[in-house]
């Protein structure tokens, strides 16, 4: 796969000129009556998602033309210059004006994620049109973010027949020597001599042992321990998903898909602080030593669990990992899983909602989603529904009977196995379901740049 990457800028840049539907009247009244006529004769009206070569007296390319549409239509998506880039014919654009600069390094970064191809298995038509960098941006970090987003796209799209925990755990010893990272895992029956009862119970059914990955980068700076949901497919173990609800479950290792993107991107920028990913990887398979409804099972920190339901596994290898990050006092824990069908009942697939009952970090993750250009939405850790997750015979329900709530008893649940740190949790979907601009169908990341954003201002960057 080719990295995503800016081209150099260079004389034989074709000048780009951004024209919102407002502005195209007073536009084309500046320009020669040819032009003019030419951008008529094509339909040209300024609209997201069009775009326009207008040659020169030779027919040789002079400039070309990308719809940046109205306000009303430009609040209802993002990454708008995607949409007419994405289009455009071979060769190397330079934004000649148009741009509101406030809005060039969105715009900017959605043409290099307009270019993601997943060609793992077949040949795919490259993305001919290039941008060199705008003013006003740092291409090299735009580049990481990309780059990182592009991470997490492949491990998603790719199937678990080349995606199980052994494989995971490539990946993640592939971006520590990258990066000149640490790391560590445990895995197989060594998760019990060591404490991990519900990771080891949870993938002990498949052919690939479980197993907790354990990668560290940093020596300065607020401690910062990302923990990813690494199920690498899920078949809902002895409570067996419908056929129809098992075809997308090569995405439900999205969460550790997600924080080894955002890791890249934090080690690739160079943020001052002291990174820590966890990453419990497991196959939720059906055999004959496959975990059972009506289990308890006796966690890292010593609750016990009741199993209602083998398909609520997430958040049973979530909760000795985030058992595991509290011993270490961290100054923030953040988990993210694709964890509940509620979360997307709620808001859909295209938001991504968390929950963090620390205000300064939520103020600014909510400030960097609108600037990042990445939707999350703040959920309640509701406490008076602690009662839903509170079974009787165990401390705790892994899946509360009633239907109601689903993503925030989760979450409540997450919760009990941390203590200090300020902690934030991100029921995310991982997947885009349709082709929009900068992002195609498949595998996504979501709320990676907004927390990467917030990282910054928290280490004063």
């Amino acid at each position: 796969m080719t990295l995503p990457s800016f081209a150099d800028p260079s004389d034989s840049a074709l000048p780009l000129h951004i024209i919102a539907q407002s502005e195209l009247d007073d536009w084309l009244s500046q320009q020669p009556e040819n032009v003019a006529t030419w951008v008529a004769t094509h339909g040209f009206k300024g609209a997201i998602g069009q775009a326009l070569i207008v040659p020169n007296h030779t027919g040789a390319p002079a400039f070309a033309l990308a719809g940046y549409g109205a306000p009303d239509t430009r609040a209802r998506g993002r990454f708008h210059l995607a949409a007419a880039f994405s289009k455009l014919p071979k060769g190397i654009y330079t934004i000649s004006s148009g741009l509101p600069a406030e809005e060039a390094e969105v715009e900017a970064l959605g043409c290099l994620l307009a270019g993601y191809r997943f060609d793992r298995y077949r040949e795919q038509t490259a993305m001919g049109a290039r941008l060199a960098p705008p003013d006003g941006i740092n291409p090299t970090e735009l580049q990481a973010i990309a780059q990182g987003e592009a991470l997490t796209r492949n491990l998603i799209n790719t199937p678990a027949s080349d995606m199980g925990p052994d494989d995971l755990e490539q990946a993640a010893r592939d971006l520590t020597e990258q990066h000149g990272a640490q790391i560590s895992v445990i895995s197989g029956d060594d998760l019990l001599a060591q404490n991990f009862p519900m990771i080891h119970t949870v993938g002990r059914a498949a052919e690939q042992p479980p197993r907790l990955i354990d990668m560290s980068w940093g020596e300065a700076g607020p401690t910062i321990t990302l923990v990813g949901k690494g199920v690498c497919f899920d078949t809902g173990g002895l409570n067996l998903k419908p056929g129809a609800s098992m075809g997308l479950m090569k995405k439900d290792m999205g969460g550790a898909a997600a924080v080894l993107g955002l890791a890249h991107m934090i080690m690739s920028t160079g943020l001052a602080i002291q990174l820590r990913v966890l990453i419990p990887a497991v196959e939720n398979s059906v055999s004959g030593n496959a975990f059972r409804p009506g289990d308890i099972l006796t966690s890292r920190k010593g609750l016990t669990v009741e199993i209602n339901n083998t398909d609520a596994e997430g958040r049973l290898v979530l909760a000795d990992a985030l058992a595991f990050a509290q011993e270490t006092e961290p100054d923030l824990i953040v988990s993210m899983a694709t964890l509940t069908g509620a979360a997307r009942v709620a808001v859909g697939t295209d938001l991504a909602p968390y929950y963090c009952d620390n205000e300064r970090f939520s103020d600014l993750l909510d400030a960097a989603a609108q600037t990042q250009a990445d939707p999350v939405w703040r959920m309640p850790f509701h406490t008076p529904y602690e009662v839903m997750i509170e079974p009787g015979i165990a401390d705790l329900d892994n899946a509360p009977k009633g239907g109601f709530a689903g993503s925030i008893t989760a979450a409540l649940f997450l919760r009990r196995f941390v203590d200090t740190s300020t902690y934030a949790h991100f029921d995310i979907y991982g997947w885009q379901p349709s082709d929009a601009p900068a992002r195609p169908k498949g595998g996504v990341g979501q709320a990676t740049r907004a927390l990467l954003k917030t990282l910054q201002e928290m280490a004063g960057q």
